[in-house]
């Protein structure tokens, strides 16, 4: 899948921050991440500050925005053209809040991943993004929240899982604090591990599982 004789090159897509594209971005300067580039940075909002995060270290950005389509299908088209116009091994979904269009899963099958705020399949699907999903959690009175990084499939956060970790549920949390713990303590650690971890090989999919080959503890 992967080149043997250039780093693997990834797109980075993002609705708004970014900082989860920080982490990338850090994680590549200081090693964490190896074997591996940010060939770009989509958003679907042109005031994203993620483009900002791009264009200070030097990546290349695009705007893909459904607002400036006359239909849905012009957009998919645009934004799958735009996507392979980086030639990316990668795709990598950081809190982009734009459904995938089916042709593009289709292209990318297990080489598009993407970062959700739960603990796989707690709170996750339809409507469980950004904030709801801690609001979720603590209504529910959970103990342990957490992050996965899985692949896209056709599904809503059904693909298979690459890694998770678990995050404590504290005294007095609201959404807000609960967020950015959970960014914090799991998110900024597993995203670009899962991303060092494909880059040099080391990621499987069996039968809608994920085999890694050395898994360090995190």
């Amino acid at each position: 899948m992967l080149r043997q004789d250039a780093p693997m090159k990834m797109v980075v897509m993002v609705s708004g921050g970014g900082t989860n594209l920080q982490a990338i971005i850090d994680s590549i300067k200081n090693g964490q991440i190896t074997n591996a580039e940010i060939a770009g940075v989509i958003s679907n909002n042109k005031n994203a500050y993620a483009l900002k995060r791009a264009e200070e270290n030097g990546i290349p950005g695009r705007c893909v925005s459904p607002k400036d389509y006359a239909s849905r299908k012009e957009f998919n088209e645009k934004l799958l053209e735009t996507v392979e116009a980086f030639s990316p091994d990668l795709v990598v979904l950081a809190g982009f809040l734009v459904v995938i269009p089916p042709a593009m899963i289709e292209r990318y099958r297990n080489r598009m991943i993407n970062i959700h705020p739960s603990l796989i399949p707690s709170f996750c699907g339809k409507g469980y993004y950004g904030l709801k999903v801690h609001e979720a959690a603590l209504a529910r009175g959970v103990k342990v929240v957490g992050a996965t990084v899985h692949f896209v499939d056709e599904g809503t956060d059904t693909g298979p899982i690459i890694l998770q970790k678990a995050v404590e549920v504290q005294q007095g949390d609201t959404p807000e604090i609960l967020q950015r713990r959970v960014m914090e303590q799991a998110e900024w650690k597993i995203l670009p591990r899962a991303i060092d971890l494909i880059a040099n090989g080391k990621v499987q999919v069996v039968e809608n599982r994920t085999i890694i080959e050395e898994e360090d503890a995190l």
